[in-house]
């Protein structure tokens, strides 16, 4: 009877093991999709923020490559860049960059280059800097990276790319330099990877031929 019993034990935890298994599966797999569209809607949003609906009719999110650069992107692993395009024409790109030497550690952020070359937003994703202090980097807690915008290699020269501290152009937060500092370097290489891979990015011989006229 014992024996008996410990079987039937077993069978009924068994089967209920099964039951729970496939509704946790079925509620993943009906779920999944919606996941995904959200991730990529705040992926969406985030591109948006820096190269609006205005400037395109692609869909960045769709017209992506890959970068593994580790020397002026600073990427730790393969990340995606996008394009935006307008009636086919390039009009800027998005590129992943991680500044190295953060205050705590890595900042990592998007960097919008228009197709001449200059910024066209700078967003950081992710970080551990000071609160209060170094993440002013956030667009949450300050708009501070709006002051790239407009610049490029050529404004201001590359001698000025440096927070004002280091007699650069850029501002620095009160109490807190490294930071603005690592971001600011880490900007100025993403338009040195830019310019370097600009056929690769823009996908186009003569846009690189155009930037030289």
């Amino acid at each position: 009877m014992l024996g008996q019993s410990i079987s039937k034990n077993s069978l009924l935890l068994g089967l209920f093991a099964v039951l729970t298994t496939a509704v946790i599966a079925g509620t993943y797999l009906s779920t999944r999709g919606l996941i995904q569209e959200n991730i990529r809607h705040a992926e969406e949003r985030a591109l948006l923020q820096i190269i609006p609906k205005s400037r395109h009719d692609n869909a960045m999110i769709d017209d992506a490559d890959t970068v593994a650069d580790s020397e002026l992107l600073g990427l730790r692993e393969t990340k995606k860049f996008y394009r935006a395009t307008q009636n086919g024409a390039f009009v800027g790109a998005i590129l992943p960059a991680t500044a190295r030497d953060g205050y705590t550690g890595d900042i990592d952020m998007i960097v919008g280059i228009n197709g001449d070359g200059s910024i066209a937003g700078v967003r950081v994703l992710s970080h551990r800097e000071t609160p209060g202090l170094g993440d002013q980097v956030d667009y949450k807690k300050s708009h501070w990276v709006d002051g790239f915008i407009g610049k490029s290699l050529n404004n201001p020269d590359q001698s000025k790319w440096a927070v004002k501290k280091d007699k650069g152009v850029f501002d620095q937060f009160t109490g807190a330099t490294i930071t603005p500092r690592a971001v600011t370097a880490a900007v100025n290489r993403a338009l040195l990877y830019f310019e370097a891979n600009r056929t690769t990015i823009t996908g186009r011989e003569s846009d690189q031929e155009h930037s030289h006229e």
